[in-house]
């Protein structure tokens, strides 16, 4: 796998040729990288369960009406913070990015979920607690109403598929983790079903990228349509109802920003947005989880979604699992898009 075309979420630190957007912060080598495949099946598991778009996708064929996106821009603006300057530490104090505007991203030809391969699978790797797998679900579910695509869970795999030399303990924290180009390139990539959009691995492991870097959240490929993402820094859901949510909003924000990139949505660089970088865990919390108006209108475009159909989608699942802020942001959009 190319590392120009890897994309992973939130970093506090930067290495030269490394196209990437992750939280880690730099170490030096434990392992080599270079891993020998597990003596496993390359055939992926069955479905186990499948989540639809309430009321059908809009279209499957092609993409959407970029006349009708730009409308939504304007209407939308004024529910939204333009993004300040960043504070010493943040993503942008360290990383020169001019952003994309939904013109640019039309330039640029970008990746679309559409005609054949339309369908986004999430991979569980490994064990997890009751309330890790209800954040799995819940998951897949947003992500079927934020991509307007149908998504399918895919039956667990163990880690067992997971060599020793694709394995380490943190030299410092004593905590197992697992490497994330071994899970893309030897797992995900043979296994990808044909009519795969993209395929997600979900883990409760910690994960790590490589020489140089302690841990990161999650990794993806936009080129080769697969990504992993760790549920493990995220908080424990099994706590109260607080921490439940705060473990649910942040894996939904790993998994729709990432999920984002692998649609060739860049960082957002103009509003405070999903699609920001973040070096830290104080910033990532502090970006939402909607998109600003022009990474919006990508991503009606990229899934040729209605973006008032979307909205109301979107409020209804917050509604019903406690998301408040979402809910009312959701439906604001909503009545704004109406007008």
């Amino acid at each position: 796998m190319r590392v120009d075309s890897l994309f992973a979420f939130m970093a506090l630190s930067h290495r030269s040729g490394f196209c990437v957007c992750v939280i880690a912060a730099a170490f030096y080598a434990m392992l080599p990288t270079c891993v020998s495949s597990a003596d496993v099946s390359t055939l992926a598991p069955p479905v186990v369960k499948t989540f639809r778009v309430p009321g059908g996708q809009s279209m499957q064929r092609r993409p959407g009406d970029s006349r009708q996106m730009l409308a939504t821009i304007d209407k939308l603006e004024f529910l939204h913070k333009k993004l300040e300057s960043p504070k010493p530490g943040d993503w942008l104090d360290q990383h020169d990015e001019s952003g994309q505007t939904f013109r640019q991203y039309l330039k640029a030809r970008p990746a679309t979920p559409t005609g054949r391969r339309s369908v986004i699978y999430v991979q569980p790797l490994g064990k997890f607690t009751e309330k890790q797998r209800q954040i799995v679900e819940l998951s897949a579910e947003y992500l079927a109403i934020y991509m307007n695509r149908t998504v399918r869970i895919l039956g667990d795999l163990p880690l067992s598929v997971i060599p020793d030399n694709a394995r380490r303990v943190h030299p410092e924290w004593r905590m197992p983790q697992i490497l994330t180009t071994y899970v893309l390139d030897d797992i995900l990539k043979p296994r990808l079903p044909d009519d795969a959009a993209a395929t997600i691995a979900f883990t409760a492991m910690d994960l790590w990228p490589g020489r140089g870097w302690n841990f990161v959240f999650g990794q993806a490929s936009l080129r080769d349509r697969v990504g992993v993402w760790s549920i493990h820094r995220n908080g424990d859901p099994a706590g109260d109802d607080e921490a439940f949510l705060l473990c649910l909003r942040r894996t939904l924000k790993t998994a729709t920003h990432e999920t984002g990139h692998m649609f060739s949505m860049l960082h957002c660089t103009a509003y405070q947005c999903n699609m920001c970088g973040s070096n830290h865990r104080d910033e990532s919390d502090r970006h939402p989880l909607y998109l600003c108006p022009e990474c919006h209108a990508k991503l009606c475009f990229a899934t040729a979604v209605s973006p008032i159909a979307r909205y109301r989608r979107l409020a209804e699942f917050c509604e019903k699992h406690g998301l408040k802020a979402e809910h009312s942001y959701f439906k604001k959009g909503q009545v704004a898009l109406s007008e």
